[in-house]
Order: structure tokens, then C-alpha cells, then sequence
């Protein structure tokens, strides 16, 4: 039996969180201190202009509390 779940990529997922956490008041500066990863890099990132490095896409991640599983 076929589940209805909408699949999101993780690029998708990530930049979600990334602008709704900037959309709520959180600044780059504050991602970039708390995650490691430069603000001009999430800043890109979250404006679909560029991909991230995986190092940095696992910071973020990390930093989000997101987390990839296998589906059944």
C-alpha cells in the first residue's frame, strides 16, 4: 500500500529551515557563529543561488535538529 507523503529533497528541507529560522528574526551573523558555516554561504544558499558542501549542509543540519532516515 503506497503512502501519500509529499518526498522533499534535503537541499529543499534545509532551505526551509534556514529561511523561516531568518524569517523569525534570526540573523546570518548568528547561523554563521552558532554552525561554523559563513553567512555569506547560508546567505547564497538560502536564496537558491547556490548548493552547500555536504560539511556544511551536516552543520546545518546538525544545528536544526535534522536528520536523514532510511524509508521503509
Amino acid at each position: 500500500m503506497p503512502k501519500n507523503k509529499t518526498q522533499h529533497t534535503l537541499t529543499e528541507v534545509l532551505r526551509e529551515a534556514v529561511n523561516s529560522t531568518i524569517e523569525s528574526g534570526e540573523t546570518f551573523r548568528s547561523l554563521e557563529k552558532q554552525t561554523g558555516v559563513l553567512r555569506q554561504s547560508i546567505m547564497l544558499f538560502a536564496r537558491g543561488e547556490r548548493g552547500l558542501q555536504l560539511s556544511k549542509a551536516d552543520a546545518l543540519a546538525a544545528h536544526f535538529g535534522l536528520e536523514l532516515r532510511p524509508t521503509e
